[in-house]
């Protein structure tokens, strides 16, 4: 058997205090539910589930948050990324309305969980906001903030100066605020959810990669390189890394979403003076470009941002030049600011910007396709999952349950979908105004 892959070098793997390895699943298990991964949806559904009294094993091919749960940027966001409230309700009636009551309510649910628990992960529900880098994405603003605030969603619409005043830069032309947004270290959330999920009863194995999934009469049945696990029921949680470690293992699922490589970074911790004008309310910061800007302070007074290429290689020195020049240019009294950790990991997509809610087969679940906006959400989903888990009919829950629908083409589709950064940045400069 290959030991399991290492831990990414991510900022957050640096500062957070390391957890002693679960064993690797051996022999044979019988259990209610399992769990395919030891992220951020894998840990709140089985914590939802084993609160209710289930038996549930989670399986984790390297160790807990090893995915994009551990290395994502940390910003809690209650939105969606381009999907919009009214289209969701258009689309998908009654059931879109509750989903986007959820996503509203989803940074209260990670903060709310965090708070229950006691979890040390650099909590700051210190809000989020999208400042808006055109006129005429003043108006989208305005629009979403409209649409939101009917959902009870604590967001108003800032103006230039009050933007300049909260963000400390004088770029944007207004933005929309949201107070129940924040940030978190994320690898220090998920090993802090992965010992509350052990205190309510679960069994949680790392180095133990699912190679084969299949429907037997006894149930479902996971085969691992020492063990396998016998269950009623399985939550496919692994997102876009379902296919990382069995290619075969869940292939219509995996072909359902597409890919994307994400780029993080942190500056070197920065002098007061700077922390004082940039964000110096703390808040969680990403705008409206295609081609994103985002940032959000750390516990240790570092700027963690990032970026995105079309072209990976040499991508950490690249970066480090393209979003340095960048942030001189959006913050002149922080200059260009010097990086020591730049890391990357699988961001799940689709075309139409939606998550994926599925019943893959009898017993069998899934959600994929965060779209940029799954740390929130995965937290919120894991009472939801369970509900779904214990009967309650597709009609009765928050979320659409659709059929897999694999891209055609999905391989090209890996391929082309780093090409479209080109076009986005187009449209970012000839936004109308």
């Amino acid at each position: 058997m290959m030991p399991p892959p290492a831990m990414p070098a991510t900022l957050w793997a640096a500062v957070t205090p390391e957890t002693p390895a679960r064993p690797a699943l051996e022999g044979e298990w019988r259990t209610d539910v399992a769990v395919v991964g030891a992220g951020f949806t894998g840990l709140s559904v089985a914590l939802a589930l084993a609160g209710r009294g289930h038996r549930v094993v989670v399986l984790e091919a390297a160790r807990v948050g090893w995915g994009a749960s551990g290395r994502n940027n940390g910003q809690v966001i209650p939105t969606l990324t381009g999907a919009e409230p009214d289209a969701i309700v258009a689309r998908h009636g009654e059931t879109g309305e509750r989903f986007v009551r959820l996503v509203a309510g989803s940074a209260d649910a990670l903060f709310g969980l965090v708070r229950a628990h006691a979890i040390a992960c650099e909590a700051e529900q210190t809000g989020w906001v999208q400042p808006a880098h055109s006129p005429g994405r003043v108006r989208l603003s305005a629009a979403r903030v409209e649409a939101w605030a009917r959902r009870s969603a604590p967001v108003r619409l800032l103006d230039a100066a009050e933007t300049a005043r909260l963000v400390g830069s004088s770029a944007w032309h207004g933005a929309m605020l949201n107070t129940s947004g924040g940030h978190i270290n994320p690898l220090a959330l998920a090993r802090g959810l992965a010992g509350v999920v052990e205190a309510a009863g679960a069994t949680l194995f790392e180095a133990s990669p699912v190679q084969s999934l299949t429907r037997a009469r006894t149930g479902w049945v996971l085969s691992t390189p020492r063990g396998r696990v016998i269950a009623d029921q399985v939550v496919m949680a692994a997102n876009a890394y379902t296919d990382a470690f069995a290619p075969r293992l869940a292939p219509a699922l995996a072909r359902s979403l597409v890919p994307v490589l994400s780029w993080q970074m942190a500056t070197e911790p920065l002098p007061a003076a700077v922390r004082a004008t940039v964000l110096p309310g703390r808040q969680a910061l990403s705008d409206t470009h295609g081609d994103l800007r985002f940032f959000r302070w750390d516990a240790r007074g570092r700027l963690v941002t990032g970026g995105a290429l079309i072209v990976p290689l040499n991508g950490a020195e690249r970066l480090k030049r393209l979003v340095g020049v960048r942030l001189a240019a959006l913050f002149p009294q922080m200059g260009v600011p010097r990086f020591d950790r730049v890391w990357n990991g699988r961001l799940g997509m689709t075309a139409d910007r939606m998550p994926r809610f599925h019943r893959v087969a009898e017993g069998l679940w899934s959600w994929i396709a965060c779209n940029g906006r799954g740390v929130a959400l995965s937290v919120a989903l894991g009472p939801v999952l369970a509900d779904a888990i214990e009967g309650a009919a597709p009609a009765e829950l928050p979320v659409p349950l659709t059929a897999v629908a694999p891209y055609p083409l999905h391989g090209v589709a890996r391929c082309v979908a780093p090409a479209l950064l080109a076009l986005y940045r187009y449209r970012d400069a000839h936004e109308p105004g």
